[in-house]
Parts: structure tokens; C-alpha cells; sequence
């Protein structure tokens, strides 16, 4: 009998192990209206029945081997959060066992896998040779990650990016998660895209794996969508793929072609150039950046095959360049190869970049794009980031809700702060704890809270330098912030405080800026006092920006300098009546009434 006992211990104990590890799969294909893929420019209309870059519309009209590649997954991602320990990804490439010589598998046909933390610190997952390839039309692939094993890994969870391969289709993909574990796929961000259409080397010939491509290490560097319209022999500059380009409202157009348009005719190769710039020109001001051919420069072995007409080539490009800059044509940017600085070293063949030479096409690109992505916007003492603090909603959801927003209905008013300004109402809505007093406020005015949950000054910062300050001009901006960053001293909320305000004042210089006090909470009055005394001395104010205390609605009358706490649900947000006290101080600064 013990011993019956003792397996049936053992049968329920192995039994429940495998209950407890049981896997559940996510298809990004399926998790919404559109499918959850970034890095492709027409992902709404190509919809769910592949993973292209190209839609169907354009069969025909590119050529054909620049429509073949079209169905490779070079530059897309799949985001998601997760709280798993272990995360397994599986799928089906369209040409399984296919490969190039100087393209590894792991780039070719693999998943790359990085993660961030709540507080937007990114690192690379590792894999441990924990995969599995295709090796016919039918295989499945496997990867698999264990995070619990990365230092960098909290309890809490992590926002996770998914690279797909470059060099290979995807017939379709899931990620799987333990079934206890939260799981959600994040939509592709809806910023304007840095939109790159050049040659395999683009395309991902011949980093090690996806995420050490140049366009993969210059979008986690600005955290920005990038569109990678890289088609390995055949970036012809073909005037159609400039009609392409032009359709995509991007934050730039990087053109980098040159080792392509090898064998062209000098003369209608100068042509093709002249009408990318005019009709990239009539469709949008943003920058377009050219990239000489990454032959290096004076070597005495030539080593690229096509070593003098390609530079002949630069120099036909350059002269265009020029002549359009002179014709008017603005906001142009030019890359040499002597600026690319290859040397033998930084080359697989002769011809594309191993990973060094990677990290250098991206240096050479950073040097041009920093000062028009990045500028002086900066944190003087915490560093921008997303976060993930809140299960309530998603935040990267209403980051894409504020996007969207912001273009939509052309704001009169933008409310900038935490769930304290979250939780006051208007739109986009979720939780709401003074909706009455917020139509009463703002009436038939066009008004978009853009608070968000748990919301630090460095959160906010990234959001207003991620878009939320693009697509409208508004008359009015109210920011309140600074309450979740009591961990940290005094000065320094201040000084994040100011850097707000300083990108604020630089990208929406024609609205009137109030910046709000910070409201007082139950065991922290002495603190916020502080802390509000010091932001009136350190904040500079001019004609534009004023600064405000509405503290008084909030505070008992007995001059002990406490929170009112029957205006609170619970000494930290405020109720229907303290929203209702807050409205009548608003109402004052932002009507005059």
C-alpha cells in the first residue's frame, strides 16, 4: 500500500509539473484589427495574410527580384510584454534550408531577441544554441530564451522586441509563454518612421544576426520605427520605388544605393536621382539623407570588384546633390565613403560589413541624425524611457491613442502629467475619477489628457520627444508632474522638471505654458512644499510660460498645512469633489474666469 502511495505521489507530481508548464501561444497576426508588426510601412493594408513589406499593388510594377525580396521580413519586429521566465518562439520560414554563403543562419532565418525593463534598460537576450531550423517548407522552427537567467530580469516583467529574419519570409509565427504567466503583444508605434530604401547591406548582408544590422542598431539608439526597404542587387533607384517611398510619411529617407546602380548608364542614373529628390520633395519636407558606395577609399588591393565605377558613381550622385541643393531644394543631408572609414577589417568578402563594419555604417548615420533626432532635447539627470509600472492599461497603447489623437482632432488644450491628470477624465479614456467636473471645465473645448499611470518626469519626456508634441498646435498646455519621483532628491525633479518644459517651449513655442505645482499628498505635504519652493526659483519663466498653484483647493483651512482628505480617494488622487476645487483654479489661468 505505501508503495502504491508513493507512485501515485510521484504520477501526480509529474502530472502537475507539466499542468504548470504548460505553454500558451500568441500569434501577433491575430492580436487585433491590424497585425502587430512594426517596421513595415503598410501594415494596415497588407493586413494578416503575410508578413511582406510591399503590398499586393506593387506586384508588377518593381521588378521582379526587388518583388521576390519584398517577401523577406528584413527590419520588422514583433513588440510585446511579458512577466515569463521563459519564452519560446516558434515558425515557418517561406524558403526553409536556404542560405547564402556570407549571410549566417542566424540572420538569415533566425529570431533575435532584446529586452527592456520598467526603468528602459535595454540588453540583448542570448539564445545558449537553445534553436531549432527549418529544414524543408513544413519545419518549424524553435527558439528559445530563458530570461530568468539574464541579471537584468525583474519580477515584474519586461517590454520585449522580436526581430524577424532578414534574409527570409516568415509563413507564420507565435510566441509562447507558461500559462500563469501575463502576456500581451504591444502595436507598432505609430511615430513617423525613419524610412531607408539601399542594397544588401541594408537588407542585412552580412551582420551576424538581425539585431546587429544597422538600421536594428540605429532604432534601438533612437527608440524610433525604421522602415528597412533593403533589396539585396537590386536598389536600382528605380522611379517607382521612389513613388513608394514618397507615400510614407517619414521622419527621414535615407538613400543608400550605390553599389546597386553599378552597370547603369551615368546619364540615367544621374536622372533617377534627380527624380527620387523632386518627388520625395513633393510629397514631404523631412530630410533625405544619400550614402556613398562603402568601397574603401584608396586601397591599394581594390578590394571591391566595381572599386572605380562605384566611386564614379559617388561622384554623379554628389554633383545632383549639389545642383538640387542650389535649385532650393532644402533639408538634404550627404555621407562620403571617406566618412563610412572602412578599412579590410570591417568587411566579410570585400563587399558587405561584418558586425564592426556594421557599427560603423550606423556611427556615420548617427553623426547626421543626432542633431535632427536628438538635437539638444536632452535629460540633464535621468535618462528618457517607456515604462511598464501599471497594469491597468497598456502604455504604449496610449501612447498610440495620444498619437493618433493629437492628429485627429487638432487640440486646443493638452494636459500633460501623471494618473493624477489620467484620472481627471476627457479623452483617451480608461479609469476616471472627476468626469463631471472635466466636461464642466473644458465644455465643447478640444482637449487631450495625456496623463498616464505611474508616470515619472523622465516617462514624460520620452513621450513628448516620441510625437506626442507633433501633429497639432495647440493654444494651451498644462504639465503636472513629478509626485512619482519622490525617490528621488529634491534638485533633480526640479532639473527634470525644466528639461520638460525647455522641449516643450522648443516644440510648441507658440502655446501658453502653465506649468502646475505639484499637488500635495497625505504624509508628503513638507515635501511637495519643498519641492514646489524650489521649481518657482529654478523655473524659467517668459511671456509663454507661467507657473501655478492651486495647492489651496486641496489643503485643510486649519493652517495646519495637511490634505483635505475627504478630496481624495486615498490622499493621493483626487475625488470627484477635490477635481471639482482643482477645476475652479484651472478655470482662472486657462479662461480667465
Amino acid at each position: 500500500m505505501k508503495r502504491i502511495t508513493i507512485i501515485l505521489w510521484a504520477i501526480m507530481a509529474v502530472v502537475g509539473t507539466s499542468v504548470s508548464a504548460q505553454t500558451v501561444w500568441y500569434d501577433p497576426m491575430q492580436a487585433g484589427d491590424e497585425p502587430y508588426v512594426e517596421g513595415r510601412a503598410w501594415n494596415k493594408e497588407i493586413g494578416k495574410a503575410n508578413y511582406s513589406r510591399l503590398p499586393d499593388r506593387f506586384e508588377g510594377k518593381v521588378s521582379k527580384h526587388v518583388w521576390t525580396l519584398s517577401k523577406h521580413t528584413a527590419g520588422m519586429s514583433v513588440r510585446f510584454f511579458t512577466t515569463a521566465k521563459r519564452i519560446k518562439v516558434r515558425f515557418i520560414n517561406v524558403n526553409a534550408g536556404k542560405n547564402y554563403p556570407n549571410v549566417v543562419s542566424l540572420n538569415h532565418s533566425g529570431v533575435d531577441l532584446y529586452a527592456t525593463d520598467v526603468e528602459g534598460n535595454t540588453t540583448w537576450v542570448p539564445n545558449m544554441m537553445k534553436y531549432t531550423f527549418s529544414v524543408n517548407g513544413s519545419d518549424t522552427a524553435q527558439f528559445v530564451y530563458d530570461t530568468h537567467e539574464m541579471p537584468v530580469f525583474k519580477r515584474q516583467g519586461m517590454y520585449y522586441e522580436l526581430y524577424l529574419p532578414s534574409y527570409n519570409g516568415i509563413k507564420w509565427l507565435s510566441v509562447g509563454v507558461d500559462k500563469n504567466e501575463r502576456f500581451e503583444f504591444i502595436r507598432g508605434s505609430q511615430e513617423r518612421p525613419i524610412v531607408v530604401y539601399g542594397t544588401s547591406i541594408a537588407h542585412g548582408a552580412s551582420a551576424s544576426r538581425p539585431g546587429l544590422i544597422w538600421t536594428t542598431l540605429l532604432k534601438r539608439r533612437y527608440d524610433i520605427p525604421f522602415i528597412n526597404l533593403g533589396f539585396s542587387g537590386s536598389a536600382k533607384m528605380e522611379n517607382i520605388m521612389y513613388d513608394a517611398l514618397s507615400e510614407i510619411e517619414a521622419r527621414a529617407y535615407i538613400i543608400d544605393c550605390i553599389p546597386n546602380c553599378e552597370g547603369l548608364d551615368n546619364k540615367e542614373f544621374a536622372s533617377r536621382v534627380e527624380y527620387g529628390i523632386r518627388k520625395l520633395r513633393e510629397k514631404s519636407g523631412a530630410p533625405i539623407i544619400f550614402m556613398e558606395g562603402n568601397a574603401i577609399a584608396g586601397s591599394s588591393t581594390h578590394l571591391h570588384r566595381n572599386y572605380y565605377e562605384q566611386h564614379e558613381k559617388d561622384s554623379i550622385q554628389y554633383e545632383v546633390y549639389m545642383r538640387m541643393k542650389a535649385l532650393g531644394f532644402k533639408n538634404m543631408y550627404y555621407i562620403t565613403h571617406e566618412q563610412l572609414g572602412f578599412t579590410a577589417e570591417d568587411l566579410i568578402e570585400g563587399t558587405h560589413p561584418n558586425d564592426v563594419g556594421m557599427h560603423k555604417y550606423a556611427a556615420a548615420y548617427a553623426k547626421v541624425l543626432d542633431p535632427l533626432l536628438i538635437g539638444s532635447d536632452t535629460m540633464k539627470c535621468f535618462t528618457p524611457c517607456i515604462q511598464h509600472r501599471d497594469g491597468s492599461y497598456e502604455w504604449m497603447t496610449r501612447h498610440n491613442e495620444i498619437l493618433a489623437l493629437n492628429h485627429t482632432i487638432q487640440p486646443e488644450i493638452l494636459m500633460i502629467g501623471n494618473s493624477i491628470t489620467h484620472f481627471w477624465g476627457g479623452e483617451p479614456q480608461s479609469r476616471c475619477n472627476g468626469g463631471k467636473t472635466w466636461q464642466q471645465l473644458f465644455g465643447k473645448h478640444r482637449v487631450v489628457n495625456m496623463g498616464m499611470g505611474w508616470d515619472r518626469v523622465e516617462n514624460v519626456y520620452w513621450r513628448l520627444s516620441h510625437g506626442e508634441l507633433e501633429g497639432c498646435r495647440p493654444s494651451q498646455i498644462c504639465l503636472l508632474i513629478g509626485i512619482n519621483n519622490r525617490a528621488d532628491s529634491d534638485e533633480r525633479i526640479v532639473s527634470g522638471i525644466c528639461d520638460i518644459v525647455a522641449l516643450i517651449r522648443k516644440r510648441q513655442p507658440q502655446a501658453r505654458l502653465h506649468v502646475v505645482e505639484i499637488y500635495p499628498c497625505k504624509g508628503s505635504e513638507e515635501r511637495v512644499r519643498a519641492i514646489n519652493t524650489l521649481l518657482r526659483s529654478k523655473l524659467p519663466l517668459d511671456d509663454m510660460t507661467d507657473i501655478q498653484d492651486v495647492s489651496s483647493a486641496l489643503i485643510l483651512d486649519d493652517g495646519s498645512g495637511r490634505i483635505d482628505p475627504t478630496c481624495f480617494v486615498e490622499g493621493l488622487h483626487p475625488n470627484e469633489k477635490g477635481y471639482g476645487r482643482l477645476a475652479r483654479l484651472y478655470r482662472k489661468f486657462l479662461f480667465g474666469k
